[in-house]
């Protein structure tokens, strides 16, 4: 996992409108038998029996093989799925975070996801994006009207935005979560930037 520092990110999207998504679509079983922790190798995996078929061959029409999608995320190009409702159903395998992280997703916005998986995304810093189903709707239909679409996540002002019709809505996230997201930090990382006052606190109450 990347630990990218957030702040706005401005970027197109992967239109994934599948309804109970479930971790086993966002990674195979099969892969989590593997005890490497190489990104890449988990982002290869990322709906791969959506992507491919028996043969390994690419499901032409599928959303990720498709010429306007099928390009690698990187900085302000498809660092952002837009997915169906309640994503990330079924098993809690940690796996499929890491599958969605190390294609290089840094955003997953839907109507609902499960607990445990939004949590994961969390943890293997992907932020996860709750709106309504009305905005989720509204940014399908502008990703199917123009692939190059826009969407800004700001996640200071908790704000994500519809750059192609300026429609706006407002997001949850934990204070915690957010405040390590934006400083690069997984919950080592926090507790290291506190080891002074740490250290200051035992030595007053010794």
């Amino acid at each position: 996992m990347a630990k990218q520092k957030f702040n706005i990110i401005k970027s197109t999207c992967i239109p994934v409108a599948i309804d109970n998504c479930n971790t086993d679509l966002i990674i195979p079983a099969r892969y989590l038998a593997s005890t490497t922790r190489d990104p890449k190798f988990f982002g290869d995996a990322f709906m791969h029996d959506l992507r491919y078929d028996a043969e390994g061959k690419p499901v032409a029409d599928f959303v990720m093989n498709l010429p306007e999608y099928s390009e690698a995320p990187r900085e302000g190009v498809h660092e952002i799925i837009v997915g169906g409702q309640n994503w990330g159903s079924g098993s809690s395998r940690e796996h499929a975070a890491w599958a969605i992280s190390g294609y290089g997703v840094r955003v997953v916005i839907s109507s609902s996801f499960a607990d445990i998986h939004r949590n994961n995304l969390l943890n293997c810093f992907v932020l996860p994006v709750i709106v309504s189903k009305e905005f989720q709707q509204e940014l399908f239909a502008s990703i199917e009207a123009n692939p190059k679409t826009i969407v800004t996540v700001d996640v200071p002002n908790q704000t994500v935005t519809n750059e192609a019709t300026g429609h706006s809505e407002k997001f949850e996230i934990n204070s915690y979560k957010k405040y390590c997201l934006m400083n690069g930090y997984d919950d080592i990382d926090y507790l290291l930037s506190k080891k002074a006052e740490i250290e200051a606190y035992e030595v007053r109450n010794r």
